[in-house]
């Protein structure tokens, strides 16, 4: 069983106006992930989603500079419409894990926990919790001293899942 490791989480929270619902099938049906998951510039060309306890998300995203960077997602817990937890880590095309391809410091897995709370006026509370799972020290180091990008690009991330939500809803 792999073990958080004691440091300073990163946790992001943001309100979309969107049921809660609706929130939580941008994050659990792959069509609609490919709409707004990555940061600003970035475009999914891949995506397989076995969505249950034990199963995972693999797919592949195209950055702004025309990289690819394959991820890997196994799912935790599942609780619709309320908590998803799962481990993050980057990936080969084959699915195998493999170190953050710009970052080679940078944590094998992360544990991802997402929650989802209603707000008024049919709006949505979402907070992102992201740790690192056995980490080196340096490592962690690298994942603390990286909050400041992590927030940008689950800003821009979730910038799109607002232009998402805004043509959709």
């Amino acid at each position: 069983m792999l073990a958080q490791t004691e440091a300073a989480e990163f946790v992001i929270t943001r309100t979309f106006d969107a049921p809660r619902q609706t929130l939580w099938e941008c994050f659990t049906v792959p069509e609609q992930m490919k709409e707004w998951f990555g940061p600003k510039g970035s475009v999914i060309i891949a995506a397989a989603m076995d969505f249950r306890v034990g199963g995972s998300y693999h797919g592949a995203m195209r950055d702004s500079e025309g990289r690819v960077m394959w991820a890997k997602l196994v799912y935790r817990e599942i609780i619709p419409p309320q908590r998803l937890v799962w481990e993050h880590s980057f990936s080969d095309e084959a699915g195998g894990l493999t170190r953050h391809p710009l970052a080679p410091t940078w944590p094998l897995k992360l544990l991802s926990a997402l929650t989802l709370e209603d707000a008024p006026g049919d709006r949505t509370k979402l907070t992102l919790i992201w740790s690192p799972l056995d980490a080196t020290p340096q490592e962690q180091a690298t994942f603390d001293a990286a909050h400041d990008n992590m927030r940008s690009g689950w800003g821009g991330s979730f910038e799109r899942l607002d232009a998402y939500l805004a043509r959709t809803t």
